[in-house]
């Protein structure tokens, strides 16, 4: 009698229930996934919500390096040998997160193609988005530096069309992303809504045409600024 043939492996089917080495938890806002100094033994994934990760210094100076939505993974450095984490992770809004133990990830990245293909994927993405931050924190204005932020929250609106920002994110925490004070984040902020890129209508809307700002210095905003 023929054995019954094994059903292909779903990675979203994997990482949408508990089992062999993987929990989900729920997480209130402002609630801490782990804390920098932790033992780094686990990769977690973001069902649902966003989740803030930021640093602290030995002189008590804090800076978010990151904002992490749905269906990203944190904490990958386990990975690589790296044996406490190395920020703090704090839920933005309602969470829902997946902690995969180190040894069942490692399992299922060994025997499933198909996982471990999404896995590269996702860390090649990371990798090109952390080469853009410290190209954006070395070269570019605090204004750039601002609407960059922004558009990565928005996802980056397409066809001109506003795109919300459903995670609530505070002036003093795109203040802390990009390097600046609170002050000339509320500046370029009202600046932008002036100029047409952002709206406040109880949520924060982005236009895509925001990438002018990114992308050059346009004269013509210059203009519309002074008009």
């Amino acid at each position: 009698m023929a054995s019954k043939a094994k059903p292909p492996f779903d990675p979203k089917v994997f990482l949408a229930k508990a089992d062999g080495g993987r929990t989900i938890s729920q997480y209130r806002k402002n609630q801490i996934i782990f804390s920098q100094g932790d033992q780094a033994d686990s990769v977690f994934y973001i069902i649902a919500g966003s989740i803030k990760f930021s640093v602290v210094s030995e002189h008590g100076k804090e800076a978010v390096v990151a904002i992490l939505r749905a269906d990203e993974f944190c904490g990958e450095g386990s990975l690589a040998g790296q044996s406490l984490r190395m920020a703090t992770a704090r839920a933005m809004m309602d969470c829902e997160v997946m902690r995969i133990e180190k040894g069942a990830l490692v399992r299922v990245l060994h025997e499933e193609p198909s996982f471990s293909e999404m896995f590269v994927d996702h860390l090649l993405t990371r990798t090109i988005r952390v080469e853009a931050d410290l190209v954006d924190q070395l070269f570019n204005s605090s204004e750039k530096r601002l609407a960059r932020a922004l558009l990565l929250l928005a996802n980056f609106g397409k066809e001109g069309r506003p795109e919300p920002v459903l995670t609530k994110v505070s002036q003093e925490t795109l203040a802390e992303m990009i390097g600046t004070t609170r002050s000339r984040v509320s500046h370029f902020m009202n600046k932008f809504r002036k100029l047409g890129f952002i709206n406040y209508n109880g949520k924060l809307e982005v236009h895509s045409s925001l990438l002018n700002v990114v992308l050059h210095d346009d004269p013509q905003l210059r203009r519309r600024e002074m008009a």
